[in-house]
């Protein structure tokens, strides 16, 4: 017994070692301090990342304890070969023009077979399905008939081109989840383990206990300044609804409707700029413009989808009369900044700097400094006293989440490059493309359904990164085909990528909150859907609506601003069935109708459905008046 005893703390420790030193690799790398080429970076982070798989992603069933351990050691040792091989080779092969040996091409194979069982353990099996399917396409699709049909592909230059090239696994996903994605995930992690997560919610809740539906709406904020952080929709849902979701249980909303409101709010802040859950930095690698561009486009349909959200509690509180029963603190917002402002120091800093146009990197790494900066005077203030050792081992404690942090999104890039590199070698994302273009018959809008359900379908399962990276890189060309720009193609199966948390039947988000409600799965995943309606309808908003991504004059933004909120409000209230009162089917059906000519920029469409609104709006305070005579 104390020899398993034994053996699991020496575990923790060598992986605690193990993410702290690779975060301080990258720390060091961003400094400046050490300088390696491209292709090394990425092969320790990658080959870091899966040793970390490998020591702790273990099966749950205790009968298989022993045999999963021996495969697990197995692969750990495969992937340190794969990695050291590939680090002592890239800069020879480089150099010779990419010639490679029978070795290369046998390690090569055995990697891709790390890949595949890392993504597994780490990510789930659909991305790993997924990525074996594109891995059998080269040697198969001469079989198919058709656009399907492509040439016999070799096992060497299928392998070579995976391993040790960077069109591969070592491809742009790699290098944004180890340039740009486990900075961000560092940074996080110290503004958890600094504070920083409760002063948050501290500050979320001063903000909104004044007002109906108190602790949903401090849910939501809290959701959203989290989740921007995060990579991963269901894990910002188990950070914060583990605070959030029993306050509103509290307050009387249903358990369903306590795991909904959570896990709609936290798949939001994946789309929330000014980080917008690091997918984003991938999309800015990706097509090539600048990220201070892409938080300006995401920032108003991210600010709707919000709105929507916040709707949808208030009328749900106005129509359960639910009355706050939460603690209610005496702390105002002036108090809880006045207390602890300069932990708000580092997020104002990595604001202003990713505004200004400084890279996200250099911000997140500058950010992270000041953070340390004012930690110490701010705790001496507090207590009259600094404890140095806890300090250290909150760094400690914060390199070692940031890196644990990052592992299934290094993983997930890995197998999104085994997928990119297929499609280059063999062409099948024009392949694609073509097929959706075709189906469509030049009708953008049967493209884009196209594209809607296939993102779905392909983001269930998958955290927000992954969902992005297989989306982009498949089904993204097809809108750019169909004339549509490339940001907002990306940004439309961004969104959809985004949504997948918590579109039945698989709704990762949904289910971790179901799991803190104490709720029926289903019930929260499809009560989650319907709140999280508005967000199928918004891409499809900014597509026909360019303004919404702050394309076009002031005017043009302006007025596009304010009929969305509207369409927005008319939706919330469609899918709570309440105004003033609770509204009847035709009510509800006209307020969506409202919603949807909202949709369309035209002068027409707009009046149309603010008459219809306006009409409802009184019809409802007609109905209230006469209720309460």
């Amino acid at each position: 017994m104390n020899q398993i005893s034994d053996t699991k703390d020496f575990n923790k420790l060598l992986v605690k070692t193990i993410a702290i030193a690779v975060s301080i690799f990258h720390l060091l790398n961003v400094s400046g301090i050490i300088t390696l080429s491209t292709m090394p970076i990425r092969i320790i982070h990658l080959l870091a990342m899966l040793v970390i798989v490998f020591l702790t992603k273990s099966t749950k069933k205790d009968k298989f304890k022993s045999f999963d351990l021996g495969i697990r050691l197995i692969f750990l040792a495969l992937s340190i070969y794969c990695g050291v091989h590939l680090l002592v080779r890239w800069e020879g092969i480089a150099n010779s023009g990419g010639v490679t040996t029978a070795q290369d091409v046998i390690i090569g194979a055995i990697f891709m077979i790390v890949i595949l069982e890392a993504t597994r353990r780490s990510v789930g099996n659909v991305l790993a399905i997924i990525c074996t399917v594109f891995l059998v396409y080269p040697f198969v699709g001469q079989y198919f008939t058709g656009i399907m049909m492509t040439r016999h592909y070799s096992l060497s230059r299928v392998i070579n081109m995976l391993y040790t090239t960077s069109a591969g696994v070592y491809g742009t996903p790699i290098s944004v989840s180890a340039n740009y994605i486990i900075l961000f995930c560092i940074y996080g992690a110290f503004l958890s383990q600094f504070g920083c997560g409760e002063f948050l919610f501290r500050l979320s809740s001063t903000l909104t206990k004044k007002f109906v539906a108190a602790s949903a709406k401090t849910s939501i904020i809290f959701s959203a300044l989290l989740g921007m952080l995060s990579g991963s929709a269901a894990g910002n849902v188990a950070v914060t609804g583990s605070l959030t979701i029993p306050m509103m249980v509290k307050d009387n909303y249903t358990p369903e409707q306590a795991g909904a409101i959570s896990a709609v709010s936290s798949t939001g802040g994946q789309m929330m700029p000014p980080i917008m859950g690091a997918a984003a930095f991938i999309m800015a690698s990706i097509i090539g413009i600048p990220y201070a561009s892409i938080m300006k486009a995401a920032l108003l349909p991210s600010l709707l989808y919000f709105l929507s959200i916040f709707v949808i509690v208030h009328l749900i509180a106005r129509k359960q009369k639910i009355v706050a029963k939460g603690d209610q603190n005496q702390d105002t917002a002036l108090s809880v900044l006045k207390e602890d402002w300069p932990l708000a120091l580092p997020i104002i800093i990595l604001i202003i700097m990713m505004v200004i146009g400084y890279s996200p990197f250099k911000a997140a790494y500058i950010s992270i400094i000041s953070l340390l900066v004012v930690y110490i005077p701010n705790q001496i203030f507090r207590k009259k006293d600094f404890d140095t050792a806890e300090f250290f081992k909150n760094v400690g404690n914060a390199l070692e989440k940031g890196a644990r942090d990052t592992v299934s999104i290094a993983v997930a890039c890995g197998a999104a490059g085994i997928i990119s590199g297929i499609l280059s070698l063999t062409g099948l994302s024009s392949k694609l493309a073509f097929m959706i273009v075709a189906i469509a018959h030049g009708h953008l809008i049967v493209a884009l359904i196209l594209t809607m359900f296939i993102s779905l379908i392909l983001g269930m399962g998958l955290p927000t990164t992954a969902a992005y990276l297989v989306l982009a890189t498949v089904i993204a060309p097809a809108l750019v085909k169909m004339g549509a720009p490339v940001l907002t193609a990306h940004l439309f199966v961004f969104y959809f990528g985004c949504i997948s948390t918590i579109t039945p039947p698989v709704a990762l988000a949904s289910y971790v909150a179901a799991g803190i409600a104490k709720a029926d799965l289903n019930k929260v995943g499809f009560t989650a859907f319907k709140y999280g309606i508005v967000s199928f309808i918004l891409p499809y908003m900014f597509m026909y609506g360019p303004s919404l991504l702050m394309d076009g004059s002031a005017v043009e933004i302006l007025s596009t601003v304010v009929f969305s909120v509207v369409g927005v409000v008319a939706i919330g209230m469609a899918i709570v069935g309440y105004i003033k009162t609770d509204t009847n089917m035709v009510e509800k059906l006209l307020l969506i109708a409202c919603g949807i000519l909202m949709i369309f920029q035209g002068t027409l469409t707009d009046v149309i459905g603010i008459a219809i609104f306006v009409g409802l709006i009184f019809v409802s305070t007609k109905k209230a008046k006469l209720r309460s005579i």
